[in-house]
């Protein structure tokens, strides 16, 4: 039998930035937030939409990405379960400048902006709270930017699966990461045949170990210093 479901309101007090919220703050964004189930392959959200729901992934596995006018894709990052994004696109207003879409069947939440905001204008330490996810949301896309430039496809997806360890961005990942290799070719930008001959020389590397349904992390510094 499949494993039950754990309730959105379940998830939105077990969230890391629910404990700066007060119990009415809290009753308001239960009260508001609502689910959308997307399939593997679905769009959670599209470039060029207006913005109207802060958005966290309950369960599953996505990726944010673009595609140049000649049809390259260019992966961001990925988000498994626990994260939340779209906020910098909420402060400045704009229309989303990206895709996000699903790699496995997956649960998201959605705040309304209205919320959202109303957070904003009531809680400080919500507000603190936000200012140091936009600092690790953009230490990791510099850092993503530098291996993407300088690393082979080993270090790129050594750093690939480290930055998933972020307890900021990311607080519910645990050390058997539920991902497949085609997953892994996705955020790291390689083929699905490339990704699986680098997680063998990194298992070699004893930092992690291939299990049966998933990739069991050894050593995530070590991950993270691979091909420095």
């Amino acid at each position: 039998m499949p494993a039950e479901k754990t309730p959105l309101k379940d998830v939105l007090h077990q969230t890391i930035w629910s404990k700066y919220l007060t119990p009415e703050q809290m009753e308001r964004v239960v009260a508001d937030t609502t689910e959308q189930f997307v399939p593997k392959g679905g769009y959670v959200c599209r470039k060029g939409e207006t913005v109207d729901a802060w958005l966290g992934v309950i369960e599953g596995l996505v990726k944010m990405n673009n595609l140049s006018p000649e049809g390259k894709s260019v992966t961001f990052t990925g988000l498994s379960a626990g994260g939340w994004f779209g906020e910098g696109t909420l402060l400045k207003h704009e229309t989303r400048k990206y895709d996000v879409t699903a790699l496995r069947d997956s649960r998201i939440a959605r705040m309304p902006a209205r919320t959202f905001n109303w957070l904003l204008d009531t809680s400080l330490p919500f507000t603190r709270f936000l200012l140091m996810q936009l600092n690790e949301r953009l230490g990791q896309f510099i850092g993503m930017v530098e291996f993407d430039r300088l690393l082979d496809v080993d270090a790129r997806v050594a750093r690939c699966l480290a930055s998933l360890f972020n307890s900021h961005l990311y607080p519910g990942t645990e050390r058997l990461l539920q991902i497949s290799q085609e997953e892994i070719g996705y955020l790291s930008g390689a083929s699905r045949q490339r990704a699986n001959q680098a997680l063998q020389v990194l298992e070699r590397e004893g930092l992690l170990k291939v299990d049966y349904g998933g990739i069991r992390i050894l050593d995530i510094e070590g991950l993270r210093r691979f091909g420095a």
